[in-house]
Order: structure tokens, then C-alpha cells, then sequence
């Protein structure tokens, strides 16, 4: 593993470690005040959260955020179910935005987009189903590529919705473990965000390769 990726690693558990602490000592915000505040729209409370993830992409609001507040709110089964029903869509959502609209979303893409593009119209479903196991792009630019492309609809979600699976199991399940005083979960949630990077870091240049993503590409 080179260095410049083991630094990534780093990174990321340091910004996570910071977060923790400034969110305890400064902030004051308790994951228990952002539950409270879900769950207060009462019955509506999931069929609320389902609407604000579906329309997310539209306002550019992170993904990851709601995803900690599902697991949170609705715990880790629950608020599985409801952010999977989320991301399908906002998915949905960025894809047919990008179909009506066109290179309108996307005024001067790069030759990497371009080719990802391409490639997508090659072969669909296994195309992105890769890019959404590995994310090298944004889970939205990846919806707006396929709606502006040929792929079809049905390929790409089901590609989505397999794809997204690991994620989603993620957020939720750290989300939820930040409720209580067992920071067992907790501990378990953070081995499982390192192990998906460490693995996308590990066989990065291959797949890249296999994606038809040159060095070149990187570089431009």
C-alpha cells in the first residue's frame, strides 16, 4: 500500500476522532437531541425522512448525514429499510433529471466522464454496480452519467440498490450505535468504514483497469 493511501486512512480516522471530540466538548449535541427531533414528526416521521432522501440530490444535501440520523431515529433495522428506500429515489430522482435535461446538468464534463460514460453504455448494471461498491465518484454524478447515457432504468437500479447495500449498512448500523452507552457497536462500525476503504485502496489500480480508467485519465 503506498504511502499517499495509508495517509488517506489516517485522515480519515483523525477527522473522525475530532469530530467525536468536538461534537462532545463544544457542540453539545447529543445524538439523542437528533433522534428527538425525527421521531417528533411522529407516524409521518418515516414517510418525512423517505421524502427529504429522495429529494436530496436536488438540494445537494450529504447523503451521509441523513443515512447517521436514519440509524439514529429508527435504529439499525428500520433505518436500514427506509434509507435504502431513500437512495433508490434520489436515484431514481438524479437519473430521469439527467435524462429530461440532458448535458444542460453537465455543461463541460471531463474525458475521465466522458469514457465513464461510454462505459456505461457498454454494460450497464455491472458497470455501475462497480462504481457504487467502489466509489471513485460521487453516488449522484454516477446517476446523472447513467441518466444522460443509454443506460436503462431497471439495469441501473438494480445495480444501485445491490451496490448501495454495504454502505448503507455502514451509516445505519454507526448511526444507531452512537445511541447508549455501549461503545461496543460503536468500535464495530468504525473496523467496518476502514475496512471499506482499506479494500477500494488495496485493489484500487486494478479496478480502475478493469473499469477502462487509465493512469492518464487520473491525471487529467
Amino acid at each position: 500500500m503506498k504511502k499517499k493511501e495509508i495517509g488517506k486512512i489516517v485522515l480519515f480516522i483523525f477527522i473522525l476522532l475530532l469530530l467525536m471530540w468536538l461534537s462532545r466538548n463544544f457542540f453539545n449535541v447529543k445524538p439523542k437531541d437528533i433522534r428527538d427531533w425525527i421521531v417528533g414528526f411522529g407516524i409521518w416521521a418515516p414517510i418525512v425522512f423517505v421524502v427529504v432522501y429522495t429529494i436530496r440530490p436536488l438540494i445537494l444535501f450529504p447523503a451521509s448525514i441523513l443515512s447517521l440520523a436514519a440509524g439514529l431515529a429508527f435504529g439499525a433495522f428500520e433505518g436500514f429499510i427506509y434509507i435504502l428506500l431513500g437512495a433508490l429515489g434520489g436515484a431514481t430522482v438524479a437519473y430521469f433529471a439527467a435524462s429530461l435535461l440532458g448535458a444542460k446538468l453537465l455543461k463541460s464534463p471531463s474525458p475521465r466522464m466522458m469514457k465513464i460514460q461510454e462505459k456505461m453504455e457498454e454494460n450497464g448494471f455491472v458497470y455501475v454496480l462497480l462504481l457504487r461498491l467502489v466509489p471513485f465518484l460521487n453516488f449522484d454524478l454516477i446517476s446523472y452519467l447513467a441518466g444522460m447515457g443509454k443506460v436503462r432504468y431497471i439495469p441501473f437500479i438494480a445495480a444501485t440498490g445491490i451496490g448501495i447495500l454495504p454502505g448503507t449498512f455502514g451509516y445505519v448500523f454507526l448511526g444507531s450505535s452512537l445511541v447508549g452507552e455501549d461503545r461496543t457497536n460503536l468500535y464495530i462500525a468504525i473496523a467496518f468504514f476502514l475496512i471499506m476503504i482499506i479494500v477500494p485502496l488495496i485493489y484500487k489500480k486494478k479496478m480502475k483497469e478493469w473499469l477502462g480508467l487509465s493512469s492518464k485519465d487520473d491525471k487529467s
